[in-house]
C-alpha cells in the first residue's frame, strides 16, 4: 500500500510506504501514482466553496490521468452531495439536483470520473457515504460535537436540526466498502456504489443513546435555524454549511440495497461505534 499526500502521516501502517506528494499538480500525481494497480481518491480539501471550485476539477483530472497512464483502476470516496435537495432514500440512479455551489463540484467531478470511464480510458468507480463518524472523525457532528464534548463533561452540540430521519456511515465501514471494491471484478466498475449504514435514527435519538452508554445526561444544545443567516455574516464556517441545510430539514436516508446485494449488508451497529468512540475520547481525555 502507498499513501500519497503532501505530508508525511502520523502514523503509517505496516506494510505501506509514503510518498510525498501533491495531487493538484499533473506530475506529481502521475510520479507518485506509478506503478499502482488501484487509486482510492480519498482527498480531504478544507471545508471552502472557493476552494473546492477550483481545486477538485484540478485534482480529479489529474488522478485519472495518471490512472489511464499506469492501468490502474480508480476508486473514489465520495459523498452525497451532488444529490442535493431529495425527498426520497437516496439510490444511486437518483437524478442529482446539486444546489449550491459544493453540490454542482461533486457533480462535475463525478461526470469527469463517468466519462472516463465511458471512454475506456479508466476503469472507475464510486463509493459513497452517509455524513461520517467514529473515533477520531475530527469533522463528525457525533464524533465531536457529541460524544467528544459528553466525554468532556459539556453539552453535546447541533448545529443542524437533530429530529429528522438522517443516516450515518461508520468510517471502517466505509474502509470495508472501499476495500470490497478494489477487490470487485471489473463489471462493478462504471457505476457508483452507496454503502451501507446502520438502521437510521435521528442525530438527537444517536447522541442520546451515546449519553446513556456513557451513564450522562443526555443534555443537547441545538442551534436555531433561524440564527443561521445572521451567524452567517461573521462566521465562514456558518456560510458554507448553510448550502447543506437541505440535508437536515428532511428525512435524509441512503438506500444501499445494491451494494448489500453485491457484497455484504452487515454494517456496523450503532451501539458497537458509539462505544468504540467513546473509547477513542475517553483514552484521549485521559
Amino acid at each position: 500500500m502507498r499513501i500519497v499526500q503532501r505530508h508525511a502521516p502520523a502514523a503509517i501502517p505496516n506494510g505501506a510506504t509514503f510518498v510525498a506528494a501533491d495531487v493538484e499538480q499533473a506530475e506529481d500525481a502521475a510520479s507518485a501514482l506509478g506503478g499502482v494497480d488501484a487509486v482510492v481518491c480519498a482527498v480531504g480539501l478544507p471545508y471552502d466553496s472557493a476552494i473546492w471550485e477550483r481545486t477538485w476539477p484540478a485534482i480529479m483530472r489529474n488522478l485519472l490521468a495518471a490512472c489511464a497512464t499506469g492501468g490502474a483502476r480508480f476508486i473514489f470516496a465520495d459523498n452525497l452531495y451532488l444529490f442535493g435537495p431529495q425527498t426520497q432514500p437516496l439510490r444511486e440512479d437518483t437524478t442529482p439536483a446539486p444546489d449550491g455551489r459544493k453540490p454542482r463540484v461533486r457533480a462535475e467531478i463525478t461526470r469527469l470520473w463517468e466519462q472516463a470511464h465511458q471512454d475506456a480510458r479508466v476503469r472507475a468507480t464510486a463509493v459513497r457515504a452517509a455524513d461520517f463518524y467514529g473515533p477520531d472523525v475530527s469533522t463528525s457532528v457525533i464524533s465531536t460535537y457529541g460524544v467528544a464534548r459528553l466525554v468532556a463533561g459539556q453539552r453535546a452540540f447541533s448545529p443542524y436540526p437533530p429530529d429528522n430521519p438522517h443516516d450515518f456511515t461508520y468510517v471502517p465501514d466505509f474502509a470495508r466498502a472501499l476495500e470490497s471494491l478494489i477487490d470487485a471484478r471489473d463489471d462493478a466498475y462504471g457505476q457508483a456504489w452507496h454503502v451501507p449504514n446502520a438502521p437510521t435514527l435521528s442525530l438527537r435519538k444517536i447522541l442520546t443513546r451515546a449519553a446513556e452508554l456513557m451513564g450522562v445526561p443526555p443534555r443537547i444544545s441545538v442551534l436555531p435555524s433561524a440564527l443561521m443567516p445572521v451567524i452567517g455574516l461573521l462566521s465562514s464556517d456558518v456560510r458554507e454549511v448553510r448550502e447543506m441545510l437541505f440535508q437536515w430539514d428532511r428525512p435524509y436516508t441512503v438506500d444501499a440495497s445494491k451494494f448489500a446485494a453485491r457484497f455484504w449488508s452487515d454494517a456496523t451497529p450503532f451501539d458497537d461505534g458509539l462505544r468504540a468512540t467513546i473509547a477513542y475520547y475517553k483514552q484521549k481525555n485521559a
